[in-house]
């Protein structure tokens, strides 16, 4: 039984949020970031979409490669890392140690990032702003 908030990007550059329960959410649960899914599962006929990433309940961003929940890594450049100082400014070379959790969707994700890469035959915005009103 898994709760997650998902981001839908549209190609034209918009998102939405949507609120999925199960047993729509439990469709999401061991897909990998890249993944395909259809949207059936989702409650959007006809659309395909793809897992682009999300955060666990902490805030900690998914990072593709790594297999384990959560991990600290050494990083100078990727997901969970701007490339600035404690300061704000930009160094170039600039190493350090962030926490990522890891590219599979378990229910210690609270939020999963989606891209649309086939549209169905409805809108995305009016079956979504419906589904936020009658909450």
């Amino acid at each position: 039984m898994a709760d997650f908030k998902v981001v839908l990007s549209t190609p034209d550059g918009k998102s939405y949020q949507k609120e999925l329960k199960s047993p729509q959410a439990d469709s999401l649960l061991q897909r990998k970031i890249g993944d395909t899914l259809n949207g059936d599962a989702l409650g959007f006929t006809g659309y395909e979409f793809q897992v682009t990433g999300g955060s666990d309940k902490a805030g900690f961003p998914m990072r593709k490669g790594i297999v384990t929940p959560r991990k600290k890594i050494f990083t100078g450049k990727g997901v969970g890392f701007s490339g600035k100082n404690r300061l704000g400014e930009k160094q170039p070379g600039l190493e350090v140690r962030k926490t990522v959790c890891g590219e599979v969707i378990t229910s210690q994700i609270f939020q999963v990032n989606l891209k649309v890469l086939k549209e169905g035959a409805e809108k995305l915005a009016p079956v979504v702003s419906a589904e936020t009103a009658k909450a």
